[in-house]
């Protein structure tokens, strides 16, 4: 599920750039040693040893390059076209499953309806978390999320939490938190009011700030996926 989420999300990030005429390095699903790879067009597609995760390496998105194609002599526009294209096809996908989902189980009329009160149950859910009302012990990691699938009962419980946890993290890389899509938006917003890039150094350390909440975060969750378990 994670697998096929993460190909969603990064495949919106890299056709998007390559819309823009943006040079991709590399493609990649997973983390960690290379398993597997080919490249095509001057892209590496590689599969990793870690599926949890994956990412798009774009020329000059980590450190300015003049190359021609280069992320970072692109538009302030076409910056943001390329990093929201990730979260906005997870969350319209997640919608279209849904909605597919419950078609197939009523009907396309009661579907419409559904979906609708579906999206205001999730946006209710994220006003709460953000509101204080949850605890952090609600949220889920990978461990969480297996923990949850194994538990489901059959192929429709399947396809509702593939569109619960596409909606999750689409909304959830939209946060404004380095290194998530939605933090890089930030620092392209700052960028664009400033008129001129944030130096490397307070870019590099605002990202490693993030880095290290984002670690914090997944450990804390982890342990607590875990302990649920024993």
């Amino acid at each position: 599920m994670l697998g096929v989420l993460v190909i969603i999300h990064e495949g919106g990030h890299f056709l998007v750039a390559k819309l823009f005429k943006i040079k991709v390095n590399e493609f990649s699903v997973g983390f960690g040693k290379c398993i597997w790879s080919k490249t095509m067009k001057g892209t590496m597609y590689s599969l990793r040893l870690i599926p949890l995760g994956g990412y798009v390496s774009m020329e000059g998105e980590e450190s300015p390059s003049e190359e021609e194609g280069s992320f970072s002599k692109a538009s302030f526009w076409k910056k943001m076209g390329v990093v929201l294209a990730g979260p906005i096809v997870n969350i319209v996908f997640g919608l279209v499953v849904y909605f597919i989902l419950i078609s197939i189980i009523y009907n396309v009329e009661i579907a419409g309806n559904a979906t609708m009160r579906f999206i205001g149950t999730f946006l209710d859910s994220i006003k709460t978390l953000i509101s204080g009302g949850a605890s952090m012990d609600d949220l889920a990691g990978p461990v969480g999320i297996a923990t949850i699938v194994s538990q489901t009962s059959g192929l429709a419980d399947f396809i509702y939490l593939l569109s619960v946890i596409s909606l999750s993290l689409g909304l959830t890389n939209l946060l404004p938190i380095p290194p998530l899509d939605g933090g890089k938006l930030l620092i392209y917003v700052i960028e664009g009011i400033k008129r001129k890039p944030l130096k490397e150094e307070t870019s590099l350390r605002i990202q490693m700030l993030g880095f290290m909440f984002i670690i914090g975060l997944s450990i804390f969750v982890m342990y607590n996926d875990i302990t649920r378990i024993v």
